[in-house]
């Protein structure tokens, strides 16, 4: 196999004394697995108290002012089981996005001794179909981005990046050898993964990033697309029910007398519709236009910041299907849709890189 030249476009550190391990803090006894995530942004924290906020106004302008007073029955409890049901998901969906770590899928070799080195060389080897040998992978070597151990199954799941595992006792334990890379990000004082990138409000690297939401308090990254997705994708939908809701109520309350369409005056029955004729315009368009563009950027496999950065792609090229699989899981079922499945990849390995 061939050994792909070294780029100098990134900042590449090629020997463990360029790191300056003896800056790095140890970084902290990792927690349990499972533990929540959650970022403490005051910003964040805001923004996510007001989206559920407006979410629970919706609700009761749809149930208190239209719904509810309404004399068709039927209409009532069709339109406010669907609207309820979308509202449900959509928070479920908010709630899934900011508390589940963005982090990385495919386990980041953190070998304490050069003898477990040498056994998740031999392990990414074996994952690899044997195209590298135990203790010196040539693909490995010679490619920027693929300097660092990546080993375990796709479905093997992991936190974001560790802070501060760019040790002295942490980089000699990598053994690297002449011509191997690692990258370091100085803000986090991590051993970089490929495809990572540093999120100052999270103050961590954070694999596969795709922007910073201060919707759901969250970096938006490999372990949380899924449910970004589904909450613009619920949030557009109730939008839109709302909008259609409220202009047949106005059409039912310019026919007949508005003291009887409402349980609220007409005056407040009127505020309260415009404001949320507004809000459903405004989130509308905004969760539709942001829902687009995430798909878009599955479907490419490549991130916001990859695209804005313009990046050079070195990851293998797979097919939109494919790609939608690695976000949503393998293979298609109705979990695509439901907040509370978490994606699994199967046999599907999202990331195969050019070598």
């Amino acid at each position: 196999m061939m050994l792909i030249p070294t780029h100098h476009f990134r900042n590449i550190e090629r020997k463990p004394e360029y790191l300056q391990p003896e800056k790095c803090v140890p970084p902290p006894y990792p927690g349990p697995v499972g533990t929540m995530w959650f970022i403490r942004d005051g910003c964040g924290i805001a923004c996510a108290i007001v989206t559920w906020f407006l979410v629970l106004y919706a609700e009761f302008v749809v149930l208190f002012v239209m719904l509810i007073p309404s004399r068709d029955y039927v209409y009532s409890i069709i339109n406010g089981i669907v609207f309820n049901l979308l509202a449900f998901l959509a928070l479920a969906s908010h709630c899934r996005a900011m508390l589940t770590d963005p982090g990385l899928h495919a386990t980041t070799c953190l070998c304490p001794s050069p003898a477990h080195d040498i056994s998740c060389k031999t392990q990414y080897a074996k994952q690899r179909g044997g195209a590298a040998e135990a203790g010196a992978p040539k693909a490995l070597l010679g490619h920027p981005g693929i300097p660092r151990s990546r080993v375990g199954s796709p479905g093997d799941k992991q936190g974001a990046v560790p802070k501060g595992n760019a040790t002295k006792e942490f980089i000699e334990s990598l053994q690297l050898k002449p011509g191997q890379v690692v990258y370091k990000c100085p803000k986090c004082c991590s051993i970089k993964p490929d495809r990572a990138h540093h999120c100052s409000v999270c103050k961590r690297c954070i694999r596969k990033m795709d922007h910073h939401c201060p919707w759901v308090n969250n970096c938006v990254g490999e372990n949380n697309q899924k449910y970004f997705v589904l909450f613009t994708m619920y949030i557009a939908l109730i939008s839109l029910h709302a909008l259609i809701m409220v202009g047949f109520h106005f059409l039912h309350c310019f026919e007949e007398d508005w003291t009887k369409c409402s349980s609220f005056s007409p005056p407040t029955t009127v505020i309260l519709l415009i404001l949320l004729c507004f809000e459903g315009l405004l989130f509308l368009i905004f969760t539709s236009v942001m829902f687009g563009t995430q798909v878009h950027s599955i479907c490419t496999d490549e991130t916001g910041i990859e695209q804005l950065k313009k990046e050079e792609r070195r990851w293998a090229k797979k097919t939109k299907w494919m790609n939608m699989k690695a976000v949503f899981g393998h293979p298609f079922s109705l979990g695509w849709a439901s907040p509370f499945a978490t994606p699994d990849q199967g046999k599907a390995d999202p990331y195969q890189y050019v070598v």
